[in-house]
């Protein structure tokens, strides 16, 4: 299938929001002058962070503030990685992405732990994410090469108990952006863009004594807080998704057999919304989104067009259930939810478990649920291995 660069950067777009939607200056009623429910998306650089890398999560609707710790936690709440059972695991994970429109990208995940010690603990990741071989064509529409565009991204994080329930962490990321691969867009010279990230993330548990055992869980993480990206000197920077994620979850063991989790995340980008423009270009409604780093993350929680409303619009909902049985077969299930003029994003997930010994396996599918017709994200797979060690 032959591609363009211009197909390349529209199948990045995709991550974050894949509906056709429009934040143009034709969303106030001649009449009134009231801002209406436009479309109009928190779009960043670098999306493929919000992407839920592994299958476990990805199976039961992208939650992780609270889930139960595994090594894939660095990317959703390093503070679990404290509470770890064994002294270290790894696990890996492939997903063929967006399969719906090509089948050549691919999305790879590798995330291990190492417990220092009973109240503190190492993490590192490595997210990987190839387009897939992209013929480039100049203006004139010659054929000017073959090029594999990539993003990848490495986390280190440390984490450790402030007491027998609470815990916090600090994660450190660098991320590398090749989509144009040097070439020139027009007369535009390009590069890779490049950037530093940070996460903060704070981790409760505690348990229940009764008839049946239980546990509660909250997490709440900051994540993806950095550098703005540019993949030009002379193209505007783009902020990276900074993400508030906060959950909860609640575990139950019926007997020494089965037992179940139900777990909720709520998602909000810190990332300036949009505004609404008149027809000389200035500011009809929201805020100047050409800000700073931190004051763009402050200002996401206020300077939505549409008030509070639309503000409350841009969090997504994330609900999952896991259930095992004798600690040897799990089965999963989830849902995540994100409003129709923010994006569209709505699917069922599906996941299965296994452990045996030291190792384990992972697989999960999504099915798309929004009324988008061809909806690329359906039908994605993933799957995991991982081994304690």
């Amino acid at each position: 299938m032959r591609k363009t660069i211009v197909f390349a950067v529209a199948l990045c777009c995709c991550f974050a929001s894949y509906a056709q939607l429009d934040n143009g200056n034709l969303d106030v009623d001649e009449l009134t002058g009231k801002v209406l429910d436009g479309a109009r998306v928190v779009s960043t650089g670098v999306p493929l962070l919000l992407i839920a890398p592994d299958s476990r999560s990805g199976g039961m609707g992208d939650v992780g503030a609270a889930s139960r710790p595994d090594a894939n936690s660095i990317h959703w709440n390093a503070a679990k990685l404290a509470f770890m059972d064994k002294k270290a695991g790894i696990t890996f994970t492939y997903s063929p992405w967006l399969k719906e429109i090509v089948d050549d990208i691919k999305l790879m995940y590798l995330s291990g732990y190492y417990k220092l010690n009973e109240r503190s603990a190492l993490g590192a990741s490595l997210t990987y994410f190839s387009l897939g071989a992209i013929n480039f064509f100049s203006e004139f529409g010659e054929s000017i090469g073959t090029y594999k565009p990539n993003e990848f991204a490495v986390d280190m994080a440390y984490t450790m108990k402030l007491s027998d329930n609470l815990s916090l962490s600090l994660t450190g990321r660098y991320i590398r952006s090749d989509l144009t691969q040097g070439q020139n867009v027009g007369t535009t010279a390009t590069h890779a863009a490049n950037a530093g990230a940070a996460d903060v993330g704070l981790y409760y548990q505690n348990e229940i004594k009764s008839e049946m055992p239980s546990e509660y869980a909250f997490g709440v993480q900051i994540s993806n807080l950095g550098s703005k990206v540019s993949y030009s000197d002379h193209m505007e920077s783009n902020f990276l998704p900074a993400n508030l994620r906060v959950g909860g979850r609640y575990s139950v063991d019926f007997d020494q057999f089965n037992n179940i989790s139900l777990m909720l995340d709520f998602n909000k980008l810190l990332v300036p919304t949009p505004p609404v423009y008149d027809d000389e270009g200035n500011i009809f409604a929201g805020m100047d989104p050409n800000v700073g780093i931190l004051e763009g993350a402050i200002q996401s929680f206020y300077d939505a067009p549409n008030g509070f409303k639309e503000e409350l619009q841009e969090i997504t909902i994330s609900a999952g259930l896991e259930y095992w049985y004798n600690k040897l077969l799990g089965v999963r299930a989830g849902y995540f939810y994100e409003a129709q003029n923010k994006g569209g994003r709505q699917y069922l997930t599906l996941g299965l478990g296994l452990r045996y010994n030291v190792m384990g396996f992972d697989l999960s599918y999504l099915v798309a649920t929004s009324a988008l017709n061809n909806n690329p994200l359906k039908n994605t797979l993933r799957v995991s291995l991982c081994f304690d060690l």
